[in-house]
């Protein structure tokens, strides 16, 4: 009986000690990925010449907003901001209709051509580069045309690959083949089945899309030459190349280049929160989704 009560205090004396350990280790990496989003925060509203010298690790330094009014006070941001929107909103439906609609016939295993299929779709992820899809583009007349952002790149085949295996491992094939046996079509089966039992990775793909068009400013930059049509991360990427060419100009002309330098840093953390703010507002509201999403569509063995 001492010898059982023992080993029982020593078995949880060391489940005690491994939830200590564990969550040591996991304050440990959420410091590790947290802190440099914080640290630009506080580095946006200190003096840069705090922050280059190390006056900054917790708190800011010499509070100032002058970044960001730098930064919201060209025009062209509100612009910026409303096309990010328009490009986040329509890229992430079109991305997870196009997802969706090739992952479910390719998760069919009675598929004519399945194999094939999936094999092309697999290549496209391996071949290709910036000059033939821009010859494309460029011959399908899509140039300075918001469908430039959209069309190309689709159908992520990764995230693809994603769905179509929660397709195949976790929708109740007995539920398909009730829907067969009762008459019910592929498209039938597909709209009242399939995806009423995937919310949850359809979560995970909306934040996946609009991460990426929200943060999208390459393809604008190569596809959309007109400044009207550029989504926010390129307008403050022009306005940081401006406030940068005004320093160095100012540095030759007048020696005023130490308060523009100033300025360029302050706008360049700035630029960094104003574009990843709305991100982090909205990923709360579908996190609960998203850990049961992407361990349902993982592989499995």
């Amino acid at each position: 009986m001492g010898k059982s009560k023992k080993a029982g205090q020593l078995r949880g004396l060391s489940e005690r000690t491994s939830d200590i350990i564990l969550v040591v280790i996991c304050l440990i990496i959420v410091f590790l990925v947290a802190y440099p989003l914080y640290y630009v925060l506080i580095a946006s509203v200190s003096d840069p010449y705090d922050v280059y010298a190390g006056k900054t690790f917790l708190l800011p330094s010499q509070f100032t907003l002058d970044g960001y009014k730098a930064v919201f006070a060209d025009k062209s941001i509100i612009t910026g901001f409303l096309n990010s929107i328009k490009y986040t909103v329509v890229g992430t439906i079109f991305s997870v209709v196009m997802i969706y609609l090739s992952a479910y016939p390719l998760s069919v295993k009675n598929l004519p051509g399945r194999k094939f299929l999936s094999i092309f779709f697999i290549i496209t992820m391996y071949f290709g580069g910036l000059m033939p899809t821009y010859l494309v583009v460029r011959d399908t007349g899509l140039i300075d045309t918001i469908w430039a952002m959209f069309i190309p790149g689709g159908v992520g085949v990764s995230n693809m690959i994603i769905v179509r295996n929660f397709f195949e491992h976790s929708v109740p094939k007995e539920m398909i083949e009730a829907a067969e046996i009762d008459g019910a079509s592929h498209w039938t089966t597909f709209i009242k089945i399939i995806v009423p039992l995937s919310r949850s990775i359809m979560a995970v793909m909306v934040v996946f899309s609009m991460v990426a068009y929200w943060n999208d400013w390459f393809t604008a930059l190569i596809y959309l030459p007109g400044t009207e049509h550029a989504p926010l991360p390129l307008v403050l990427r022009n306005i940081l190349i401006k406030s940068s060419a005004s320093a160095s100009q100012a540095g030759m002309i007048s020696g005023g280049y130490a308060e523009l330098s100033k300025l360029t840093e302050m706008i360049k953390f700035s630029s960094v929160i104003v574009v990843a703010l709305p991100m982090l507002i909205i990923y709360p509201f579908v996190q609960k989704y998203f850990e049961k999403g992407m361990m349902a569509g993982a592989v499995k063995g």
